[in-house]
């Protein structure tokens, strides 16, 4: 199959398009014709060896952890699906090799759910990884109920997006912070924007003057700091950038492979409530200019590489 690939850490400059062996089909797992890959910062940060010290690595090592395609072989123990399935999933094993960036992925079980209908291949791509940080934060982390007040940080980004609209399901209040840039993008999502920079924290108390009931951190540093003095006496706080936030009383969040979640996921798209955003697309040959692309950053939307 063709698929890109690198031999080393590094930055895009060592990823590799060519063939590689097919995956094997364990008895619990699915190959999965890929159709598209969705780009995310922890890529290119696995890639450069920042979770050296938590993933062992196996080189050549196939990246991607984002996918949507189509069931064309189940393992012998899988019921969950079948030959022409349109699945998703947030692909994320325990080491490091067998990623998304290729024509095709043997992926477990616990990692995939039915593509939503009312999606593309592209759009539901983009979903999994960003989706699932968002819903477990506000479902299992933060549990944000109906009727309370929520900060969301970098609300118009990949992750923060979904956490916006997520909210506004459950019926929340969402202040949601963004660069300048993105203050139209989070007023289209249903929440009330706030700009970073000077006078932050004095904009967010004017809108909760007795705090925030919630608040999600996807920044972490100072920013985090900060958001820990705008929580209401008996407010939650949770952090999936620093883990610092457990000296503030918070949660700090991993996001994991979850296939009840990931199916919650496609039914909030499919009812309307959740929608996915793509700022670029890039084929499969073209996959570290679609990493470059997602480093550089100021795209409102997701990178995703199409494959066929």
């Amino acid at each position: 199959m063709k698929a890109i690939s690198f031999r080393r850490y590094g930055g895009p400059e060592v990823l590799e398009y060519g063939e590689r062996p097919d995956p094997k089909v364990g008895p619990d797992k699915v190959l999965v014709r890929v159709r598209a890959a969705a780009v995310n910062p922890v890529d290119w940060k696995v890639q450069a060896g920042y979770l050296d010290t938590a993933l062992d690595a196996f080189f050549p090592v196939i990246p991607g952890w984002d996918v949507s395609g189509v069931v064309v072989q189940p393992g012998i123990g899988v019921t969950e699906f079948g030959v022409g399935d349109e699945v998703m999933g947030y692909v994320r094993e325990d080491v490091v090799c067998h990623g998304t960036f290729a024509e095709y992925v043997a992926a477990p079980v616990r990692t995939l759910a039915r593509k939503p209908r009312t999606l593309g291949f592209e759009e539901s791509a983009a979903l999994p990884l960003a989706g699932l940080t968002a819903y477990q934060v506000l479902h299992h982390a933060l549990r944000v109920r109906a009727g309370e007040t929520l900060l969301v940080h970098a609300a118009s980004g990949g992750v923060g997006s979904m956490a916006v609209q997520i909210a506004r399901h459950l019926g929340a209040r969402v202040i949601g912070a963004a660069r300048d840039t993105g203050q139209d993008r989070v007023r289209e999502l249903g929440a009330e924007p706030v700009a970073y920079g000077d006078g932050f924290k004095a904009r967010v108390k004017a809108l909760a003057p007795h705090g925030v009931d919630a608040a999600f951190d996807t920044v972490g540093g100072q920013v985090l700091k900060d958001t820990a003095n705008l929580l209401a006496p008996e407010g939650r706080l949770a952090s999936v950038a620093d883990g610092e936030v457990i000296g503030l009383g918070g949660r700090y969040c991993w996001v994991r492979p979850d296939p009840a979640d990931l199916a919650a996921l496609a039914d909030l798209a499919d009812q309307g409530a959740l929608t996915v955003r793509v700022a670029a697309t890039f084929p499969l040959e073209k996959a570290a200019d679609a990493q470059r692309a997602n480093r550089e950053g100021g795209l409102h939307g997701k990178v995703v590489v199409t494959v066929g």
